[in-house]
Order: C-alpha cells, then structure tokens, then sequence
C-alpha cells in the first residue's frame, strides 16, 4: 500500500498577519494509521521542504494521542522536514491520494495546476482519493473529462459554514468550503459542528473536520484492501 499525502506549504492566514498551514490532528492521526496498516508513505508540498504547521493546532486542547505521538516521532518530523516537491510525484507510483486540511489549502493547493492535474490523475486511474476538513476545497477546480465540475452530482463533506463561522475566519478565507462544494452542483451533507462525519462515494472519500480525519483514513484504508481483494 503506497500513500501520497498532499500538504500545503502556505503560512499566511489572509491579512490577518496571523499564521496558517496544515491541522496537525488531519496528518497525525491518517499518518498513524496508514503506517500502522503497513503502508509506505510519501508526504509531498507545492515547495517541499518543511510544510508549515498551523500553530494553533499544536496548542493543548487540540492535542491528541496520535499528535503527542507524531511530536515525538523524530523519523516522522524528518519526513515531515523533507516533504518532495508536488510537481515532481507521478500518480502511477501511489495507490491512493490523502489530503490533510488546515486552512493553508485554500489558498494554494485550491489553485495549483500541479495538484488539480495530479488529482485528475488519480480519478482517471481509478484509484481513490481522500480529502478532510478544508482539503476538499481543493477539488474546486478539478474536472471530469467533459469539463464538467468533478463534484457535480457527488456525496461530499467538508468544514462547514457553521464551523467557519465559529473560529471566526469567514470574511478571511478565499472560500467558504459547504458553499463552493454546493455551488458546483455536490451533494453536501454535514453533521453537528465538531461531530465526526465521513461520506463514501465511491472513489471519493472526505471528511467534515479534524476528528473526522482518523475515520476518513480508515474507509480509506479499506476500500484499497476491497480493490486489492477484488484484483487478487
């Protein structure tokens, strides 16, 4: 099993002068259970490098077991350091595409021709696809080969409008998550803010938040042992 998980390597949140980047929980906990089911891991970034790290996520009351794990983990934090550049990964070397969220995804990775056409790629394969909290945002650009939204008509989830509003960045992020997956035609479905809430449609798997994050991976996890059973 060979995972590709896609970051961002934005920092700046608007023009608040405040930080962003990646949500420590959406990495930590997939990372964890991606590795502990025995996949290889490749972790990648439009600039490579070290990604930045949302600091807010790291304060206490968003800590977890598998955050604390990670902090602790200096072969992690190496990789994490090391993340190769977007352009230069190639669909044909994973089995599957995880992107963690944070609001830094919003800004870059939303609009990076690199990580829309890598996208492409891996629904033209077949393969799956998994994006949590603000990381289905990024699938606004991303197309069927009829030019047609790759939304339009699909069971989706992501951070709500609600949750947006309750940390206070409505009028500073690009988008709105819920309104722009729904404008081009998805099937939005969502739970009480903060719950944890997973949509599966078929290739396509997203997640509502940071605790969705631990379930996402599992359903992706098995449905890549589904497709290996059905090719074996």
């Amino acid at each position: 099993m060979k995972v590709l998980m896609v970051l961002t390597s934005h920092e700046t949140l608007g023009d608040t002068g405040k930080k962003t980047g990646f949500w420590l929980e959406e990495l930590a906990t997939p990372y964890y259970i991606f590795k502990d089911a025995g996949a290889r891991i490749t972790l990648a970034s439009p600039k490579g490098g070290q990604p930045p790290l949302d600091p807010k996520s790291d304060e206490p009351m968003f800590q977890t077991d598998l955050t604390r794990r990670f902090n602790t983990d200096e072969a992690a934090k190496a990789q994490l350091a090391q993340s190769v550049r977007l352009d230069s990964v190639d669909q044909k070397d994973f089995d599957t595409v995880f992107y963690p969220g944070g609001h830094g995804p919003l800004w870059d990775l939303a609009e990076d021709p690199n990580s829309i056409k890598l996208i492409q790629s891996f629904i033209t394969a077949g393969k799956p696809i998994a994006l949590v909290c603000h990381a289905p945002g990024v699938l606004h650009r991303v197309i069927n080969p009829d030019g047609t939204p790759f939304v339009q008509g699909r069971h989706v989830t992501g951070f709500t409008n609600s949750e947006e509003e309750a940390v206070g960045l409505t009028k500073v992020v690009p988008f709105l998550v819920e309104d722009e997956l729904i404008s081009l035609g998805a099937v939005f479905s969502k739970v009480k803010d903060w719950g944890v809430h997973t949509v599966v449609d078929g290739q396509l798997i997203t997640g509502q938040n940071p605790a969705s994050s631990g379930e996402v991976a599992e359903a992706l996890v098995a449905v890549l042992r589904q497709m290996k059973t059905k090719t074996a």
